[in-house]
């Protein structure tokens, strides 16, 4: 065996060498989906690819990242990412779906360990919601890096508050790395009334709030919606060449039930089916772009047949019947931006056409449904569809809140 040792100037050498190395990743990781600068200056570039940006922030920390698939550099995770450069990423928080995005909507989440990194992934749509402070004895900074669709009743902004509240508590940092709102330019919808707060809405605003994720967690601060109204530390890395109306295609589905272009940007719209008897596409493949109900046959020739799919919907409503309505995959989604407005008229047509108008809001009837007035918000929406009540009427009842919201959001926009 030798007994060689290495001197001062190999180790010196040697740690150059990896410094090097260290830097070089970083700049094609960050640059990797921009191959020359006339097209990164026209590229929309979330806050995740921009390493240069942030990993001095890391290096020497212990790291707790909230991830889910969408997570990515590029084509590459980012905890992997993270990993390759040397950062001590100490566990990940999963949130709804899971950190590698493999359970359904609504389903509990167990703690498990990464398969592919050995990472512990601590789950926050299981036992808990939010992490505890023996889940943070050990990190220093925690890395959240999520994409929303930028609706009220995606779950993700309420993660992001609560987590807001334990950085507070533990005194731990807090980096986001913000994202495009692919319905960013949307803002429409009344303010949710707070006595219908539930999982799937948590603060006053809109069904479609017009924010990133990173405007969100400055308006939670600044409007005082954190418990006691804490405030918590931020550093935002922001997302370069983006603007709310930017249109910004996702490069991976943002959840299991989201899985395509059409179903994120129809999903301000369509979610509202939820707190309806009506199948909205659960237990297709094409979620959120069809709705019907075997009751409706004979009056529309649409049809499809709702299955168990495991990941997707194990039990979705009207399972195994074949269900007559809308097919919007190849609806011109450019229409609802053109408007600027939520389509209400889908929801008007199929209560019109449904025939048992009595069973169309009444969530008793499925454990697959919110009550409509957790999924619009206020009191009066069932009222109004049941009396024919016209569309410009239900609209002008949002206001004016939704006015004052649009007025107050203009405090916390990063990107105009």
């Amino acid at each position: 065996m030798s007994d060689w040792q290495p001197d001062d100037n190999f180790l010196i050498m040697r740690n150059l060498l990896s410094a090097v190395l260290i830097i070089s990743i970083a700049i094609w990781i960050s640059s990797s989906s921009a191959p020359n600068k006339k097209i990164s200056e026209k590229k929309v570039v979330t806050g995740a690819e921009q390493v240069d940006q942030y990993l001095h922030l890391l290096k020497g920390k212990r790291i707790a990242v909230v991830a889910n698939p969408t997570t990515i550099i590029g084509k590459k995770h980012l905890v992997d990412s993270l990993k390759i450069l040397g950062v001590n990423i100490v566990k990940v928080f999963g949130p709804e779906h899971g950190f590698r995005g493999n359970a359904s909507a609504g389903a509990h989440v167990d703690d498990e360990t990464d398969a592919i990194t050995g990472i512990p992934i601590i789950s926050l749509y299981g036992k808990k919601n939010k992490p505890t402070k023996q889940d943070l004895a050990d990190v220093d900074m925690i890395v959240y890096d999520l994409q929303d669709v930028g609706v009220r009743f995606y779950t993700n902004i309420n993660a992001l508050a609560r987590l807001m509240e334990v950085c507070h508590e533990n005194g731990k940092q807090l980096l986001i790395l913000d994202r495009p709102n692919p319905n960013g330019y949307l803002v429409d919808g009344p303010i949710l009334d707070m006595q219908f707060k539930s999982a799937i809405g948590m603060f006053p605003i809109p069904m479609s709030h017009g924010l990133t994720v990173a405007e969100f967690a400055q308006m939670a601060n600044g409007e005082g919606w954190l418990t006691n109204k804490v405030k918590c530390g931020l550093k935002i890395i922001k997302v370069r060449n983006y603007t709310h109306d930017t249109p910004y295609t996702l490069p991976v589905s943002p959840s299991p039930n989201l899985n395509t272009q059409q179903a994120v940007l129809l999903y301000p719209s369509t979610c509202m089916f939820e707190g309806t008897y009506l199948n909205h596409g659960r237990g297709t493949l094409f979620p959120f772009t069809v709705f019907g109900s075997p009751e409706l046959k004979g009056i529309y020739k649409f049809s499809y047949t709702p299955t168990s799919i495991k990941g997707m919907a194990e039990t979705p409503l009207h399972m195994d019947q074949i269900c007559y309505g809308i097919d919007l995959r190849d609806y011109d989604v450019d229409k609802l931006r053109k408007s600027g407005k939520i389509n209400l008229q889908w929801i008007i047509e199929l209560y019109n056409a449904y025939p048992y108008k009595e069973k169309f809001f009444d969530s008793k009837l499925s454990k697959e449904m919110n009550t409509i007035e957790q999924q619009i918000g206020v009191g009066t929406f069932r009222q109004q569809i049941a009396s024919g009540t016209p569309e410009a009427e239900i609209r002008a009842s949002w206001e004016p809140g939704l006015g004052a919201y649009k007025e107050m959001r203009e405090k916390y926009l990063l990107y105009k």
